[in-house]
């Protein structure tokens, strides 16, 4: 470059200059807000496992490079630190456009405005700069006291490229692999994974979702117990039945109903009985009663209900196995529900069933655990929610006088609700992660998706509140997500973002309808 030596010095300084008021904005801006940089550290695709200690190293990082840039005896090195640094920042930006699952929202400060392309293109003008500026640099002194001849230039130009996106490579395959297989509550939040869609107010909130399919939801009402109301899948009311069972004497006191089409059942573990019928006519004839009581209930098919019920032998809670039909028995399998506290309130949870593997998954209330079971009862694996929590937070009191056991304290919810639709588990989490404001939590629930066949760790995102009412319960058809909140029913369309991890050639054609 044949510029003179007056002009050369004036660009340096001008670039010097743009990279000092850069890095001391940006590192500044971080400062500031520390705990607003460290969350959004937390939800990068590349950077979530190491979010502690990239919030302090880069604003460090940035400080020093502009202490070097200042100091003339260190220049050099400050600019191909500073071509470094943008050249891995760049690469930051490349891997999150076009390797991860989803893309987070934008970065702060000074570039809070620029979408993420336009912030590639940035970096890259700057990237630009820090080369132009070690290039006019290494020509501003004489060759013979130069720190550089032009090939250990190009060495170490080169070495800082390729080791710099050596560096953010090896950070994405690392962060990935600890957040989707060995994560310790840091969750991912991608744009925009749900879209509110429809909504319906119902009038009251006694309502709960007891099945759904393709074209209808099902809702079942605790204030009228053998009500069913009929919903397509654009929310619009098309019936609402009262169920007619062919045994009208029987005590009941914990009436549930359960669709799976094109059946429906109506059970009550306190009698204990169990009544079929066909969604068509909403008429049920009772097919099963005696035997053990029972009191969380899921419908398997037209022939099989699991069950949590209490073993004879020491009172603690197992998972059971009605088959109804020829041969109307119960099985039991008492290592499923692992006792940890008093065997009853500690293996509190919930229970779900998915078709697609036909597995049944029970899902604890006060711990980080779940497990598959196949329909007759044989563990497949267990497995853990993000949170760190494995053992349940309860205090028992024992009611010698009544003969009961009830909570000494608040217990900690680890996972409120659940839901399963072909290989992912929806998780509504009790338990903030790290990196996450509290203010959310005050106005959202937030639901966790696992790949029950890889055994990973997807996504999360947010339901937002109703008129401060939080989600009651949700359930999962297809690319739709039914939430009860407050007296109303909303409909959400998921994303792509989650319905790409479907593993079934079926739902996807039905995606594609």
């Amino acid at each position: 470059m044949n510029i003179r030596p007056h002009i050369r010095n004036l660009i340096i300084e001008i670039i010097c200059l743009l990279f000092v008021l850069l890095f001391v904005y940006a590192a500044t801006s971080k400062l500031m807000d520390f705990q607003k940089f460290k969350i959004e550290l937390g939800q990068s695709p590349l950077l979530s496992a190491f979010a502690e200690w990239f919030a302090v190293l880069v604003p460090t990082v940035e400080f020093i490079i502009c202490t070097l840039l200042i100091i003339p005896k260190f220049r050099i090195i400050g600019l191909i630190s500073a071509y470094g640094l943008m050249v891995m920042f760049t690469a930051y930006i490349f891997i999150i456009l076009n390797y991860t699952s989803f893309v987070p929202c934008s970065c702060g400060g000074v570039l809070e405005k620029l979408d993420w392309k336009s912030h590639m293109i940035f970096n890259l003008v700057f990237v630009f700069l820090g080369f132009l500026g070690i290039l006019l640099y290494n020509r501003s002194i004489k060759m013979n006291s130069s720190l550089m001849k032009n090939k250990s230039l190009v060495v170490i130009l080169s070495t800082v490229t390729i080791g710099g996106l050596g560096i953010v490579s090896t950070l994405f395959m690392l962060s990935e692999n600890i957040v989707h297989y060995h994560n310790r509550l840091i969750r991912r939040f991608p744009q925009h994974p749900i879209l509110k869609t429809i909504d319906l107010d119902l009038k009251m909130n006694s309502y709960y979702i007891a099945g759904l399919d393709n074209s209808h939801i099902y809702l079942g009402n605790y204030s009228a117990q053998l009500s069913m109301m009929v919903l397509d899948s654009k929310l619009v009311q098309t019936k609402e039945k009262m169920i007619d069972i062919d045994r009208k004497d029987i005590p009941f006191r914990g009436v549930k109903i359960l669709v799976q089409t094109p059946y429906f059942f109506v059970v009550d573990g306190t009698v204990p009985c169990i009544f079929r019928g066909q969604v068509y006519d909403w008429k049920a004839r009772m097919i099963h009663q005696g035997g053990e009581y029972f009191g969380n209930a899921l419908a398997i098919d037209s022939s099989k209900i699991a069950v949590s019920t209490t073993s004879k032998l020491n009172g603690d809670t197992v998972l059971g196995l009605i088959e109804m039909g020829e041969t109307n028995k119960t099985i039991l399998n008492p290592d499923i529900l692992q006792k940890q506290v008093d065997g009853v309130f500690d293996t509190d949870g919930q229970l779900a069933y998915s078709s697609h593997m036909k597995n049944i998954i029970y899902l604890y209330t006060y711990r980080n655990e779940f497990t598959l079971a196949n329909t007759e009862l044989k563990i497949n694996y267990r497995g853990n929610t993000l949170d760190t929590i494995s053992k349940a937070q309860l205090q028992i009191a024992k009611d010698k006088k009544r003969h009961q056991r009830t909570f000494a304290a608040p217990p900690l919810y680890v996972n409120k609700s659940s839901a399963v639709y072909n290989n992912l588990l929806f998780v509504n989490s009790a338990i903030p992660g790290k990196y996450e404001d509290d203010r959310v939590w005050k106005s959202a629930s937030i639901i966790d998706i696992y790949d029950l066949e890889k055994r990973s760790y997807v996504l999360s995102f947010y339901v937002y509140n109703i008129n401060g009412k939080k989600m009651k319960s949700f359930a999962v058809q297809n690319d739709k997500l039914y939430v009860l909140l407050g007296d109303y029913i909303i409909q959400y369309h998921l994303d792509s973002q989650i319905t790409s991890n479907y593993n079934n050639s079926v739902t996807n054609n039905l995606l594609a309808k």
